[in-house]
């Protein structure tokens, strides 16, 4: 008898070992699977089409094991620890520059990668990533204003400077980031989002503290919910954010001043600790394809840098010049420099300060 229960015993552990590593494999949220058919992906919350990572695992093989962050810092020290194997993930642009002068990232060979003659040259090549040895884009997006036309008229607020008129006195939320809410002073007082100089700084610190009698509040993720339920007039925001919150409200609008603006990217690099290679790229090519980027960004409502792309969207989204703008209010945007330590801290401050003058 002990016998036969030795061997039943056995037999449910086996079994249990067996279900227990099929779950393992199988987990895309919040699970570093270390099978050589896997690809650890990290990633925003929310920032890929589910669909297309069965369909990833249903082509090559890879079992997608899927894990968020939700601030580039909060990525950045993740990766930079070295507790855990990411194969790809998905910072910043700045970012990127810092991930890649502290050496945390591996170069891409461009021999394995299919699609990368699918993206628009326009976003390729950028000042945080010189010819993309280290990153591809996966999204890009604006820096600009929400506004509603049930309370405010669309003459009245195209402009930075707009968001200074006293009739916009308490109607205005303004996004919680210290680079965004210093760079629209700057780029009033042309100055460039990257600015080092004491001087210019603490001029667009003194500017952005006028603007306090018009800002209701300062606020981050919530503000495309605030607006989608006409809480406020105005607010400046981020594209992706934006599209959202018009999704829900048939009476906001989005604009990207034509003096300039913030351009923005998240793309996709290989971290130094990367143990499934093949993987990876698999998933690069998978994702350049112009069909699955399309499917992606229609899902995600963020504007892909894939030509091929977004010649395959929608005529309603590929012509929406709010979230796909002409080459001309593209060719005045800016792209955020890392600052390093000092200067991040100084700009951190400033908006800090000026976020204490709030009523």
């Amino acid at each position: 008898m002990r016998k036969i229960i030795t061997s039943i015993m056995a037999i449910l552990m086996v079994i249990l070992i067996l279900f227990g590593t099929q779950r393992y494999l199988s987990s895309k949220t919040g699970t570093n699977v270390s099978s050589d058919k896997v690809l650890n992906l990290y990633n925003w919350g929310d920032y890929i089409d589910p669909a297309l990572l069965k369909k990833f695992t249903k082509e090559t093989g890879y079992r997608v094991s899927y894990e968020t962050f939700d601030s580039n810092e909060a990525m950045y020290t993740k990766i930079k620890q070295g507790g855990t194997s990411y194969d790809l993930a998905v910072p910043s642009d700045y970012m990127i520059q810092k991930m890649k002068r502290e050496k945390l990232l591996l170069p891409i060979d461009h021999s394995k990668l299919t699609g990368i003659g699918n993206y628009d040259n326009r976003f390729l090549n950028q000042s945080f990533d010189k010819n993309n040895r280290y990153s591809l884009p996966y999204f890009w997006g604006t820096l600009g204003i929400i506004y509603n036309d049930k309370y405010v008229n669309a003459k009245d607020i195209q402009h930075w400077d707009d968001l200074w008129s006293p009739q916009f006195k308490n109607q205005i939320m303004l996004v919680d980031s210290a680079r965004d809410g210093l760079a629209i002073p700057l780029i009033t007082q042309n100055k460039s989002v990257n600015d080092k100089s004491r001087a210019d700084l603490a001029a667009a610190q003194a500017k952005l503290r006028t603007l306090m009698p018009n800002i209701k509040a300062i606020v981050a993720d919530e503000i495309k919910m605030y607006m989608a339920q006409n809480e406020a007039s105005i607010a400046v925001t981020y594209s992706g954010e934006a599209a959202e919150a018009l999704s829900n409200n048939k009476h906001l609008h989005y604009i990207v001043p034509s003096e300039g603006s913030n351009l923005w990217f998240d793309n996709i690099v290989m971290p130094k600790t990367a143990k499934h290679k093949a993987a990876a790229y698999a998933f690069l090519n998978f994702i350049s394809e112009p069909k699955n980027a399309a499917q992606n960004a229609e899902y995600i409502g963020y504007a892909t840098p894939n030509k091929k792309a977004v010649a395959l969207l929608p005529k309603a989204i590929r012509d929406d010049k709010q979230f796909y703008p002409s080459n001309q209010t593209v060719s005045h945007l800016q792209v955020y420099d890392d600052l390093g330590q000092t200067w991040t801290e100084r700009y951190n401050d400033a908006f800090l300060e000026f976020k204490m003058t709030q009523r």
